[in-house]
């Protein structure tokens, strides 16, 4: 703890030091910028931490080159640590110099876990360490990163990586601080984490800081945790009513215990499994010598990162288990379907691991086209996803995205650019209409150059499609009448990245959605201009887009790079967010609710409470 300094310095400038300062049990990097943030606009912070507080904010400040991007806040137990962070976290939004891009508490916390929060909080949603630092790597802003706890992470086995906060350091924290962009403050307490990389330190001492108690570390046992849970009448636990601490600790003393059967009976758990710690399930399923329900595991990793929120309600949660656990678990999905279905969306069938490029809805009621990877076209029965046939489709085709004007007529958008008529009647009407539309665009994209489709998306109560571009514009055509040009408009400035179009017939109405590299989503009534202001505008992408006419009115669904799914009611401006369990390049939406969800990960059908929406 830090104990009573000799002075509290004042902010003034100074030029960047690399020294060490010794203030009694205080140590500090003493460093700082030309202009130093103003310290009055923060919270008020003890004289005994000041001298600390002001060496961590001078070192965020400073923006030298020759700084050390790593600074490593160190002390024993209860030596105000944590109050430091806290209070740095709360001033350093009064001044962009410091802002804290991303705070992640490190404590019971593994890699992975560690992972998904940190990418929610910067934007591009929970994902796996690798692909964190893909997306941190190519983040334009300079980031400061806060990890308190650092010397308490781990969790898991002992003799697992998981148990280890160096798993931590060298799978997350050293490869993102090998980007030059990054920076971070670090909580090591009096670990020797980090030491031998290249940092700023600032040390708070080993004694503990005056007027605070060390906090009582006593582990229970699992039979002391499991009597604080209230129970059925038949011993069964109701996790929903049990004390958050035993929610959480639970399984880490049955594992810290060796007791292999708790450890199963909790994992054998519905209950257990959706209101447990997941950081704490994910690394007892990661150790090959834990007994797991068949099916867990594979269910369990791609579930996790999505149940690692702590914003999900307990049908959320539950719905989400359910949508992983189809087709890979029929008992726990039968036990979790009941409080699914409360919730405003749930799933209906699933193909986990069947990869999927783009999909479209046939007109008349003809099923579901999907394409895999290797450019074939595949029938699926909307009800339960089972493929039912095959369309011929060219060979060197990879589809990313599809228009239909009957069951045996597509236009097909490949993933070079270009559009390509798929007919059963080579000479037939469809063939001249979906011929002529490939040919119009085909030459659009030599003559300028800029015109090159990027998206395509259909209307699914008319033969209508819309097509953008890399120009920004938007391109309205009939698949079954031939025009010799579209509907055009210019709607974004930047590249297309989904479309799809609506046609409401009572009001006689053609609508059309897209959206575009710059995080816009625009609508176009096609009668008018389209709208100057976004329908929504946010720091990622879309990268999928579906609409239909159902019996509450027109809904719009988008899905986003951060795996979510925005829904809105577009006559009044309504919207519900849903998490995703896949990343998602295609959509398609259904008049009674059902979405059907499709990309690298797998093809996954939810039914969407119309009534709730």
């Amino acid at each position: 703890m830090l104990k009573a300094c000799a002075c509290s310095p004042k902010p003034q400038p100074s030029r960047l030091s690399n020294r060490r300062t010794r203030r009694d049990d205080c140590t500090v990097t003493t460093t700082s910028s030309t202009q130093a943030p103003d310290l009055t606009q923060w919270p008020p912070l003890s004289t005994e931490r000041s001298a600390a507080g002001q060496a961590l904010v001078e070192w965020a400040a400073t923006t030298n080159a020759a700084l050390p991007r790593l600074c490593l806040l160190r002390g024993g137990r209860s030596s105000g640590k944590s109050h430091l962070l806290a209070w740095f976290l709360t001033g350093a939004a009064s001044d962009p110099a410091t802002t804290v891009h991303a705070a992640v508490p490190a404590q019971g916390m593994i890699t992975d876990a560690i992972a998904w929060e940190m990418g929610r909080q910067l934007g591009y949603g929970p994902l796996p360490p690798h692909r964190l630092r893909e997306h941190v790597a190519a983040d334009p802003r300079a980031l400061l990163l806060l990890l308190p706890d650092l010397h308490l992470a781990g969790r898991g086995p002992a003799d697992q990586p998981d148990s280890n906060s160096q798993k931590i350091v060298d799978e997350l924290v050293l490869p993102l601080l090998q980007l030059p962009h990054v920076r971070a403050v670090i909580e090591t307490g009096e670990a020797t984490l980090l030491a031998d990389e290249d940092h700023h330190e600032v040390d708070l001492g080993g004694l503990p800081f005056p007027g605070v108690e060390l906090t009582d570390d006593t582990q229970l046992s699992v039979a002391a945790l499991r009597a604080t849970i209230p129970a059925t009448p038949d011993g069964r636990p109701i996790w929903s009513q049990a004390p958050s601490h035993s929610r959480d600790h639970i399984l880490d003393a049955a594992v810290d215990a060796g007791d292999r059967r708790a450890v199963s009976s909790l994992l054998a758990d519905p209950g257990f499994l959706l209101h447990g710690s997941v950081a704490a399930i994910t690394a007892a399923l990661r150790s090959p010598t834990t007994k797991a329900p068949d099916g867990l595991r594979p269910i369990w990793e791609q579930v996790a990162p999505q149940l690692s929120s702590v914003e999900h309600s307990d049908s959320q949660r539950a719905a989400l288990l359910h949508a992983a656990s189809l087709g890979v678990s029929p008992s726990l999905s039968k036990y979790l379907r009941p409080l699914a279905e409360q919730h405003h969306w749930s799933a209906t069938w699933a193909q986990h691991g069947r990869p999927a490029s783009a999909q479209v809805q046939l007109p008349q009621g003809g099923g579901l086209v999907v394409s895999d990877l290797l450019g074939r076209l595949h029938q699926h029965d909307p009800a339960t996803g089972a493929r039912t046939g095959m369309l011929p489709a060219p060979t060197a085709l990879r589809p990313s995205g599809i228009a239909a004007s009957s069951t045996d007529a597509l236009l097909i958008l490949d993933e070079a650019g270009a559009l390509h008529p798929v007919t059963a009647d080579e000479d037939g009407l469809a063939a001249t209409v979906l011929g002529h539309i490939a040919s119009h665009h085909g030459q659009a994209s030599l003559t300028t150059g800029t015109q090159q489709p990027t998206a395509i998306g259909s209307c699914p109560h008319s033969p209508l499609a819309a097509i953008g571009d890399a120009n920004g514009c938007v391109h309205l055509w009939s698949l079954t009448e031939y025009r010799p040009v579209p509907q055009s408009s210019r709607v974004h400035t930047q590249p297309v990245t989904a479309v799809t179009c609506l046609q409401l017939s009572e009001v006689e109405l053609d609508f059309v959605v897209s959206a575009a590299l710059d995080g816009s989503l625009h609508l176009w009534d096609t009668s008018q201009a389209p709208m100057g202001t976004p329908l929504d505008q946010r720091p990622a992408l879309v990268t999928a887009l579906a609409s239909a006419a159902t019996p509450i009115g027109p809904v719009l669904a988008a899905a986003w790079d951060d795996q979510e799914i925005h829904l809105w009611h577009l006559m009044n401006g309504t919207a519900r967010v849903l998490p995703l369990l896949y990343r998602c390049n295609s959509l398609t939406l259904t008049s009674t609710g059902q979405l059907t969800i499709g990309g690298p990960d797998g093809l996954q059908a939810i039914q969407l409470n119309l009534d709730q929406l």
